[in-house]
């Protein structure tokens, strides 16, 4: 286990020991999700997967499959913004579960989960990158490798800043493989690999294409996604 991971998890047991977790849907303290709001991160679970015939399909290419656990509403929207803005880190763990269990039910394939990357002067701000703890959470559920390779290469503008066809433009060429990645240790990780990204919140899709393609570009045999959650 890298050391960061050892620590992130002292940390952890730590804040739990001296702060226990206070529910982001009732306010009950205990796990990071109480049992009866966690249900709301498996609204999906029994939907199949894909498109149904006859439908048009809004994955956008090159994605192969696009998947989601819940809408970005309610218990789920506080969870991430508790997560994101807020600091409790705990709530990774519950929503990392929520995504493997919606790919492992419905997922056409994968060999490693790879995130979607904050900028790095957002990370330094918070500390954390929080789809990178989700994908730890649901890699370790999933008993895959994750392999936090990608960055971003330059600073966009937030996406629910903008309308859905300026948001394709927006983070066109945003992502590329981390400097150290790119000495050839990503192309011996993807070659010939199914990668999944995650992140915590789809909209339009145009983050995670603009994120598959220099995956494929490293030799990634295929590319899906999945979020904890969609905003429509």
């Amino acid at each position: 286990m890298p050391p960061m991971q050892i620590v992130g998890r002292l940390t952890t047991r730590l804040l739990d020991a001296a702060l226990p977790a206070r529910c982001p849907g009732c306010g009950a303290e205990g796990p990071p999700i109480c049992a009866d709001c966690a249900r709301a991160l498996d609204a999906r679970f029994e939907l199949p997967a894909g498109i149904a015939i006859g439908l048009p399909s809004d994955v956008p290419p090159p994605l192969l499959q696009l998947e989601w656990c819940a809408p970005f509403s309610g218990v789920v929207r506080t969870a991430l913004h508790e997560l994101k803005y807020s600091g409790e880190q705990r709530l990774a763990a519950p929503l990392g579960a929520a995504i493997a269990r919606r790919w492992g039910r419905v997922g056409a394939g994968g060999d490693v989960l790879v995130p979607v990357p904050v900028h790095a002067d957002r990370r330094r701000r918070r500390g954390y990158d929080q789809a990178e703890l989700i994908a730890r959470a649901a890699a370790a559920e999933l008993a895959l490798p994750c392999a936090p390779i990608l960055e971003r290469a330059r600073a966009t503008i937030a996406q629910f800043d903008l309308d859905r066809s300026a948001r394709a433009t927006n983070v066109a060429g945003a992502f590329r493989l981390r400097s150290g990645a790119r000495a050839g240790s990503a192309e011996r990780l993807l070659s010939g690999r199914w990668v999944v990204l995650v992140d915590d919140v789809v909209t339009t899709g145009a983050s995670l294409a603009a994120c598959a393609v220099p995956l494929l570009e490293a030799g990634a045999v295929g590319v899906s996604a999945v979020t904890v959650a969609r905003e429509r």
